[in-house]
C-alpha cells in the first residue's frame, strides 16, 4: 500500500478525524472507519482470499450444472427418460434461438452497413456536385 497516502489504515490525525465526523454524521460512517483503521491493512489478503474463494466455488457450480442432467436420477425410470427428452428438446430449441439471433445480428449489421455506404457515397456526390468557389481551401 502506499505509505504517502493520507487515509491508510492506521491512527493518523486524517483518519482520527474522519471516524470522529463519521460518528457525528452517521454513526455507521464512524464506525466503517473504525474498522477500516483496524482491520485495513488485512483487506487486501480478505479480499484475494474471497475472490479464490468465490472463483473456485463458481466453477464447482458450473461443473455441478453440466453433470446434473446426466448423473440425477430420481428412480422413477418413465420420468427420468421424459425429463431426458425434454431437456434435449429445450437443448435443440436454445441452439435454433442462437442462430437465429445470430442471423438477425449479421442482418442488422449488413443493413448498418449499407446505409452508411449509402450516406458516404450521398456525401461524395454534394461534395463533387457543390462549386468549387463554396468551400475554398486555405494552405497554412
Amino acid at each position: 500500500m502506499n505509505q504517502s497516502a493520507l487515509i491508510r489504515p492506521e491512527w493518523t490525525p486524517a483518519t482520527i478525524a474522519l471516524m470522529v465526523l463519521g460518528f457525528v454524521v452517521f454513526w455507521p460512517l464512524g464506525l466503517a472507519m473504525l474498522a477500516y483503521i483496524i482491520f485495513g491493512d488485512r483487506l487486501r489478503g480478505f479480499k484475494r482470499d474471497a475472490n479464490d474463494r468465490a472463483d473456485r466455488w463458481f466453477a464447482g457450480c458450473r461443473r455441478a450444472g453440466q453433470n446434473y442432467r446426466r448423473h440425477f436420477s430420481t428412480g422413477n425410470v418413465a420420468f427420468d427418460d421424459w425429463r431426458e427428452a425434454e431437456l434435449s428438446r429445450l437443448d435443440e430449441e436454445r441452439r435454433k434461438l442462437d442462430a437465429m439471433r445470430e442471423e438477425f445480428d449479421s442482418y442488422v449489421r449488413e443493413l448498418r452497413r449499407a446505409k452508411d455506404q449509402d450516406e458516404f457515397d450521398r456525401f461524395m456526390r454534394d461534395r463533387k456536385s457543390r462549386p468549387a468557389d463554396d468551400n475554398p481551401v486555405v494552405d497554412l
